[in-house]
């Protein structure tokens, strides 16, 4: 038996020797591991855009804050219905430009490869920055949807004649 064993080891090895020879290995460092993504250019412009959009945030969130106000004052049933529907749909244009906003600071704050890598945008969603600038743009989703659908007046209606 011991013998057996030893011939079908050596049956073995000739037959390696006698195969074709393993494929060649490209030269050159990192074989296997691929090199990290260029970031294209489009993601760059967007990403540029985005840092531009979310630096006006405080400004935006201000004025939406002047419309809110201005809106609430008007809020009463004395003031005429299409006043106050004119400044609830100002209300709705700041709330849409914060909002818009607050999407961009957090896609500036994943940085521009996020525009490329849905697998880097997805980890990078995960940091505590990043979460906090999501849960505050989808605060202000809410907050601008559920003025849309509750706090906009009809539109006033006009004499067909």
């Amino acid at each position: 038996m011991h013998g057996l064993g030893s011939g079908a080891h050596e049956l073995g090895a000739a037959r390696r020797k006698t195969s074709r020879p393993p494929p060649e290995r490209p030269s050159g460092k990192g074989h296997g591991v691929r090199k990290r993504q260029h970031v294209s250019q489009e993601a760059l412009d967007n990403h540029a855009a985005d840092v531009a959009l979310a630096a006006k945030f405080d400004e935006l969130l201000t004025a939406a804050r002047e419309a809110e106000l201005e809106f609430r004052r008007a809020d009463v049933p004395s003031t005429p219905l299409a006043e106050r529907r004119r400044l609830a749909v100002n209300l709705d244009v700041a709330l849409t430009a914060v909002m818009r906003s607050a999407f961009a600071a957090q896609r500036a704050e994943i940085g521009p490869r996020g525009y490329d890598d849905r697998i880097y945008r997805r980890k990078a969603m995960a940091r505590p920055d990043v979460h906090a600038l999501t849960a505050e743009a989808e605060r202000l989703l809410t907050l601008r949807e559920s003025h849309r659908l509750n706090g906009i007046p009809p539109a006033p209606l006009e004499p067909a004649v």
